[in-house]
């Protein structure tokens, strides 16, 4: 990641300094978030999660990670980045930059960053929170979320639960915000 994009980000936080950064992603065990952009599991209990925390707030997401999704979160503001200064998507937001999409949510109390992986690169050194769906197990897929010092995070809650009919993995509800 360039110094560049650490400055910006860090200038526009400054900013907005009651503005929450936060990151909402699904892994397993090797840090796998993805697989021919879609996600490598059907976890109905993640996506319940993922909407009850995203809900009401703005999502910031890259490109790709919109294409996967096809259309506009419903109740979120949707904030895409992407180099493409002609992708248009109706019901959301484009900008060009990081520093355009926080600019767009200074007002925000909590800003959800969902993806994809090089989206999560660039905004894990700014970045207040993570909301980690933890799927226990290791899986096939080509998108990892990047490494990072869990020493700099201290963990406020964990929910886990074991597989069911309904949610065949056993998983955790981990949330971490930076020390």
């Amino acid at each position: 990641m360039s110094d560049d994009v650490c400055k910006i980000v860090h200038f526009t936080l400054l900013e907005a300094p009651l503005m929450r950064l936060s990151i909402i992603v699904a892994m397993d065990d090797n840090q796998l978030i993805g697989k021919n952009n879609a996600l490598p599991w059907h976890l109905p209990a993640d996506l319940g999660y993922f909407k009850k925390v995203t809900t009401g707030k703005t999502v910031l997401m890259g490109r790709k990670t919109y294409e996967s999704i096809g259309r506009p979160l419903p109740n979120r503001r949707n904030v895409i980045v992407s180099r493409n200064t002609n992708f248009k998507a109706d019901g959301c937001e484009v900008v060009s930059s990081i520093d355009a999409a926080l600019k767009l949510a200074k007002d925000d109390s909590e800003v959800m960053v969902m993806g994809g992986a090089s989206f999560y690169e660039q905004m894990l050194p700014s970045v207040d929170r993570l909301y980690i769906t933890q799927i226990e197990g290791e899986y096939q897929g080509d998108a990892h979320f990047p490494k990072f010092d869990r020493g700099k995070f201290s963990e406020v809650s964990r929910e886990s639960h074991t597989a069911d009919e309904k949610n065949q993995y056993t998983y955790h509800f981990t949330i971490l915000d930076r020390i």
